[in-house]
């Protein structure tokens, strides 16, 4: 029977019938479809809702971390100008260098002895012997004082240029009519153990007059 001749209630049947199987096909194979890529979609914006509500719990700590951290850096860096590590014993000498020279007094030789290790540093001692003004002598090891990294000065040896050797030195020179004393002793640094300090500072020695 073609749909023509059907009576209009079979024709509203066959249209409704018709229409909820194009429907439920369309379901099935695109609207199911979308629904499910929306509720995936749905379920992924929830997540990362809750991400980043976790993530912003941690927001007002953030600052806190960061000024701690730059605390830290700090630190860090103070205690490796009071105790630097090994590789700049060259670097120390400089310092005792131009510490004798702003204080005006001539640093004459030194020669490094051997270090004592400990649990957490290492002692390195230095002898040096040096002349000037007493003054200036006094300058000098009142510089040493202030330095940022420690320095120990033991053994301190002090005479006239005109009896060097009694503060036994181990060189003498032609020393300046302004220089009154020499003076001989051992200046004791601190490195930490990331390093072995250079084996030929121990036979460096700085020019003389």
């Amino acid at each position: 029977m073609n749909f023509s001749e059907m009576s209009g209630i079979k024709q509203w049947a066959t249209v409704v019938v018709g229409g909820a199987i194009v429907t439920g096909a369309l379901y099935f194979t695109l609207f199911k479809s979308h629904d499910e890529s929306n509720a995936t979609a749905q379920h992924a914006l929830e997540d990362k809702i809750r991400e980043n509500n976790e993530l912003e719990s941690y927001r007002p700590k953030l600052k806190q971390m960061e000024q701690q951290l730059a605390e830290l850096k700090q630190q860090l860096e103070i205690e490796q100008r009071i105790v630097p590590d090994e590789k700049q014993v060259d670097g120390f000498i400089e310092t005792m260098g131009a510490e004798a020279q702003k204080a005006g007094v001539e640093l004459r030789r030194y020669s490094a002895k051997d270090m004592k290790s400990q649990r957490y540093y290492t002692e390195v001692p230095f002898d040096m012997e040096l002349d000037g003004p007493y003054y200036s002598a006094l300058n000098f090891f009142d510089r040493v004082s202030k330095l940022e990294r420690i320095v120990n000065i033991s053994g301190l040896l002090v005479s006239t240029t005109k009896t060097p050797n009694a503060a036994k030195v181990k060189h003498t020179y032609q020393y300046a009519p302004n220089e009154s004393i020499v003076a001989s002793f051992t200046a004791t640094t601190y490195f930490s153990h990331d390093l072995q300090p250079s084996a030929a500072v121990a036979g460096k020695k700085p020019g003389a007059k």
